[in-house]
C-alpha cells in the first residue's frame, strides 16, 4: 500500500481517538521563498530559485508544510482534505501538509516547518553530526540533493564515502561538492547495491518515490533514513527514522 495512504488511514484512527471533528477547515497556501526559509538563506537551495515551493496548511491554530514541485492554495475541511487524490502529485502535497498541522495541533510531532535564515545552512553540519554518532563512518546513499548536508556529508566522511541521487535533470551527471549526480529515476538499485546507509528526503513521500524506497532498502536489509520537515507526521505515524535538526 502507498505509503501516504497508510498514514493517513492512521491519521483517520488518531482523529477518532482525540475527538476531532472533521468539519473543521484546513487552508493551505504557497509561501514564496523568503516566507519558506527566510530571507537570509542561500540561494543555492533548491526553494531559493522557484522551481520548488514550501506550501503551508493551517489546522485550528497549528501549522505544517510540504516541499512540492506542484505547488498550489487549497481549503476545505479536514474531512475534504482526506478524501483528495492520492495519485496527483499536487494533491499529494496538500495531504501531506494538512496531515503535518493536524498532528501537530494534536502534539504527536514536532518539527513540521522548515528552518529558515542561517539554519538550513547550519543543518548540513548537525545533520552529518547525528549521522556520525549514529553510524559512524560509513558509505551513504544520499536520495535528494540538498547541497548543505551534500557538502557537509562530503567533508565529513569523505566524496570516496558518499554518492547522490536527484531527479533534477540540470544536476545529474553534473557534479556538486566532489560527487557526480546519479540519475533518481535509473540509478536507485545502483545506488542501494553500493551503499550502507540511505539517507532520503522526505519530500519523497509527497512525490510518491517514498514507495520504492522503503521497497529496495527493505529488501536489501539496508537502514534509510529520512530527512526534513514534509515527511514529519509521515514518519511519526509509521515510525519512520528522521533526522531534522532545526526544524520548527
Amino acid at each position: 500500500m502507498d505509503v501516504l495512504k497508510q498514514a493517513l488511514d492512521k491519521l483517520t484512527s488518531v482523529c477518532a481517538v482525540h475527538d476531532v471533528d472533521l468539519s473543521l477547515p484546513v487552508t493551505v497556501r504557497c509561501l514564496t521563498p523568503d516566507e519558506a526559509i527566510g530571507a537570509e538563506a542561500s540561494s543555492e537551495f533548491v526553494i531559493k530559485k522557484g522551481k520548488e515551493r514550501v506550501i503551508e496548511a493551517h489546522f485550528d491554530g497549528a501549522g505544517g508544510q510540504a516541499f512540492t514541485d506542484h505547488p498550489s492554495d487549497w481549503q476545505g475541511s479536514l474531512d475534504e482534505l482526506m478524501q483528495l487524490d492520492l495519485t496527483d502529485t499536487g494533491q499529494r502535497a496538500i495531504v501531506t501538509a494538512g496531515l503535518n498541522a493536524v498532528l501537530r495541533r494534536l502534539d504527536r510531532v514536532t518539527g513540521t516547518i522548515h528552518c529558515r535564515n542561517d539554519e538550513p545552512s547550519r543543518c548540513g553540519e548537525e545533520f552529518t553530526n547525528q549521522l556520525y554518532e549514529r553510524f559512524g563512518i560509513v558509505d551513504y546513499g544520499l536520495i535528494g540533493l540538498q547541497p548543505a548536508i551534500l557538502e557537509a556529508m562530503g567533508d565529513g566522511f569523505g566524496t570516496a564515502r558518499l554518492r547522490v541521487l536527484d531527479l533534477n535533470e540540470d544536476n545529474i551527471g553534473e557534479k556538486r561538492f566532489g560527487v557526480t549526480v546519479w540519475d533518481g529515476e535509473k540509478d536507485l538499485k545502483r545506488l542501494v547495491d553500493w551503499c550502507e546507509i540511505g539517507v532520503a528526503t522526505g519530500s519523497s513521500v509527497v512525490n510518491g518515490s517514498i514507495n520504492d524506497l522503503l521497497k529496495q532498502f527493505q529488501a536489501a536489509g539496508k537502514p534509510l533514513i529520512f530527512f526534513g520537515n514534509t515527511i514529519s507526521g509521515v514518519a511519526a505515524l509509521l515510525d519512520l527514522p528522521r533526522l531534522c535538526p532545526y526544524g520548527r
